[in-house]
């Protein structure tokens, strides 16, 4: 009996592996086969046999990308860069400071006000658009960076997983820093913050790469090639460029490629983060 169920124990291994070597090829190569067209030449991209690799990597394509005037990616990726960090660094002050409010505070309706905002989370976030829109275009934004970074800068959602991770924190520890004089601002960010470190990082994360591939709101918001950011600049390019498909790819690439090595870095944070932090009760 030992046997057998050592046998199966074995099988079922076997094709526990061979099922997640497949589940990964499957997912892994679209992104090998954009890395790939990215470094070919039109040439082999348009072969009728497959060209797997090319025979001599074309990274001029890149450079090429960049420098284009007609559909500037170098300025795209400068206007991403602004838009995301910014993005993510003003939600983690307002995701830190609501957490912290709805965690340790006491105040009047304080519970139902934040179930009142958890119930904001069941609403599509294509309701919000002509409303904030509407407000952009009011406050004279529109067609800005700010104007894609403002209307985002706090989620619910962001607010909940961290407020949960602080629920961890024992509410005797706060009390008895109150006692001894310490005020709300500095055990916030001398206690709460660095023990939330982990989950932080996850919501930065989070919000850099949403923020990152945002396409619908940005779109709304810019007409000036200098305000596009690198979500648009792929949808001009793809129409620009014709039939340079090597660019495309290689513009593709550029697009996608720092999500990757982001979360390839930081993927111990995220596991973390929703380990410690909000997904459990």
């Amino acid at each position: 009996m030992e046997r057998n169920r050592t046998a199966e124990n074995r099988i079922a291994t076997v094709l526990i592996y061979v099922f997640l070597t497949l589940g990964a090829i499957i997912m892994l190569f679209p992104f090998f086969w954009m890395i790939s067209g990215s470094l070919k030449t039109l040439k082999e991209i348009q072969s009728p046999d497959i060209v797997w690799w090319p025979e001599h990597m074309q990274w001029k394509n890149f450079a090429e990308v960049l420098t284009m005037k007609s559909n500037p990616f170098g300025i795209y990726f400068k206007n991403s860069i602004i838009v995301s960090v910014l993005n993510t660094v003003f939600t983690l002050l307002t995701t830190i400071l609501a957490a912290f409010a709805f965690s340790k505070l006491e105040f009047k309706g304080r519970d139902r006000l934040f179930n009142l905002l958890l119930g904001t989370m069941m609403v599509p976030s294509q309701m919000y658009l002509i409303t904030n829109f509407i407000t952009i275009t009011k406050m004279g934004l529109y067609n800005s960076l700010w104007a894609q970074i403002l209307p985002y800068t706090a989620s619910i959602f962001y607010i909940y997983l961290l407020r949960q991770f602080f629920n961890q924190i024992p509410n005797q520890l706060y009390l008895a820093a109150k006692v001894d004089g310490c005020s709300d601002w500095k055990f916030l960010w001398t206690i709460m913050v660095p023990n939330a470190k982990s989950c932080l990082v996850t919501i930065s994360l989070f919000n850099f790469i949403a923020s990152w591939n945002a396409y619908l709101w940005p779109m709304m918001v810019t007409g000036d090639v200098g305000k596009r950011v690198l979500s648009i600049g792929l949808q001009y390019f793809t129409g620009e460029a014709g039939i340079q498909y090597q660019l495309m790819m290689a513009g593709a690439t550029i697009v996608v490629l720092p999500l990757i090595v982001i979360y390839l870095v930081f993927q111990d944070y995220i596991i973390q983060g929703i380990a410690r932090g909000g997904l459990k009760g």
